[in-house]
């Protein structure tokens, strides 16, 4: 008997403003599969990751998400959360005001919904800051204030490490990073996500999956997969790009 996807969704379709940008995507990832999504800027895959996890902005027109088996659509992002979701952002956003050990503990306890004693979890984000490569006053820093954006992406990933989901979803989490920030990056994505997790990763370019290596790739043009492979589509996509491989995005949104 086969076996139920940790993540599956089914005929999405997204619009903005009235109008459709994802149209018609289906895509079911198994615990410890890593899948890409790769397409030119505009192609909308930013805006799926965006719409899979909840946000307000973007509305699901058509289709069903489901969780570990579970119809989850309609929940709210945080709700989402609390099962097992998980979004990175592409542009991650400053929160003034509030600390990053207390944003990760109040996530933390939202989650899993019982308190963590203050010891557990002092030592285990001391353990997650020194495998990350950050710096242990960061603890007591505004969340993504004044950070570089290699400082964010590994704060995203940081968040990922003690929140523990069940699908990951990273939204061009290369985005902006050097050599050596990619190599944590990478190095902490696949610490973190193991065989009991599932991810989908949005990126334009072969770099990320130089490190963080896919079992599937699929290309994604004017809101649709239009091929789907192993690894070697990653390094064709890399070599010869998409132009005439899926059709013109000219025209399309960016997202």
């Amino acid at each position: 008997m086969a076996k139920t996807p940790i993540f599956a969704f089914e005929d999405i379709r997204i619009a903005i403003a009235g109008k459709e940008i994802v149209k018609g995507v289906t895509l079911a990832i198994h615990a410890g599969e890593k899948h890409a999504i790769m397409g030119p800027n505009g192609s909308g895959k930013s805006t799926l990751a965006n719409a899979l996890m909840g946000h307000p902005s973007y509305q699901i027109t058509a289709g069903r998400i489901h969780l570990n088996g579970e119809d989850i659509t309609d929940l709210e992002p945080d709700e989402k959360a609390r099962r097992g979701m998980f979004l990175a952002f592409q542009y991650p956003v400053a929160v003034p005001g509030v600390s990053v050990a207390n944003f990760l503990r109040s996530a933390v306890k939202a989650r899993f919904g019982e308190q963590i004693s203050a010891k557990d979890f002092r030592k285990t984000l001391k353990e997650k800051f020194k495998l990350l490569e950050i710096d242990e006053s960061f603890a007591t820093r505004y969340l993504n204030e004044g950070f570089s954006g290699g400082e964010k992406k590994r704060l995203e990933i940081l968040q990922l490490a003690m929140l523990k989901p069940s699908i990951a979803l990273l939204d061009e989490t290369d985005s902006g990073l050097d050599v050596d920030a990619l190599r944590i990056v990478a190095d902490g994505i696949n610490r973190h996500c193991g065989d009991d997790v599932g991810v989908l990763l949005v990126t334009h370019y072969q770099r990320l999956l130089n490190y963080v290596k896919p079992n599937f790739v699929h290309m994604f043009i004017n809101g649709q997969i239009v091929r789907s492979g192993g690894p070697e589509l990653a390094l064709e996509l890399d070599e010869k790009g998409y132009e005439g491989k899926g059709g013109d995005v000219a025209g399309e949104v960016a997202a």
